[in-house]
């Protein structure tokens, strides 16, 4: 864990190297989350593509401050990254080399953004993944996202903007989403009947008498046992 944030941490700093190994240390995991994913009509190798933009955004985005494994927050990002790709290509049929193509292109595209600075054209990617600049514009073409929120609709300081960017957020969403993934790690530590007077107590939302009714025990001892839980909680987060 302390060799990851190493990593992260340099990596947010510009180290390119330390971001380059984060990619290779992660590739395993990348590859997990696309296997869920097998059978959707879509190539092994594009989804572990579009899973590693995924990864890409994970080892930017990620606060160390979170407390949570990178892994924990990465596979959520790797796998709407894929979800994404898989429901926007269905908007329009295209070969599946053309889609190949394309999702290569997405992967040449964030790497070469981050070794130049800046957005990289046509002749380099081209030039990069060493195909024909037609074969590359076609096949960028036919992925088009049709009215994607995704859809980048302008440039502002050399990145694409999206319709989604455009549209107002809640705040805090991103922060919500590693309160939840602590939240799922903190219940794992617990046995099985501490995890189900919390979901009583807490999801269902139920009295301390009627989750004692449901699990055999009295209303004292769910009080008791509910507050040693709760500190069992705390001291971990």
């Amino acid at each position: 864990m302390e060799h990851t944030i190493a990593l992260i941490q340099k990596s947010h700093q510009g180290d390119k190297k330390a971001r380059e190994q984060l990619i290779k240390e992660n590739a395993g995991l990348v590859w997990c989350v696309a296997k869920r994913f097998y059978g959707r009509g879509t190539e092994a190798e594009d989804l572990f593509q579009i899973g590693n933009i995924g990864l890409l955004k994970a080892i930017d985005k990620f606060d160390i401050s979170y407390e949570v494994k990178f892994s924990t927050y990465a596979v959520p990002l790797i796998s709407g990254e894929i979800k994404r790709f898989l429901r926007d290509d269905g908007m329009i049929k295209v070969s599946r080399s053309l889609k190949s193509t394309a999702a290569q292109a997405f992967q040449a595209k964030e790497i070469l953004r981050e070794k130049l600075g800046r957005e990289p054209d046509i002749r380099e990617i081209s030039d990069y993944l060493k195909i024909d600049r037609e074969d590359l514009v076609l096949a960028m073409d036919a992925q088009v996202e049709v009215e994607s929120l995704h859809r980048p609709v302008y440039q502002k300081d050399g990145n694409e903007v999206s319709l989604l960017e455009k549209l107002p957020q809640e705040e805090g969403t991103e922060e919500k989403v590693v309160e939840r993934i602590l939240l799922a790690e903190l219940l794992e530590t617990l046995d099985k009947e501490e995890r189900q007077l919390i979901y009583l107590r807490y999801f269902a939302e139920k009295t301390q008498s009627a989750t004692g009714k449901q699990l055999g025990i009295s209303q004292v001892q769910v009080s008791r046992m509910e507050k040693r839980i709760l500190e069992k909680l705390r001291r971990k987060l």
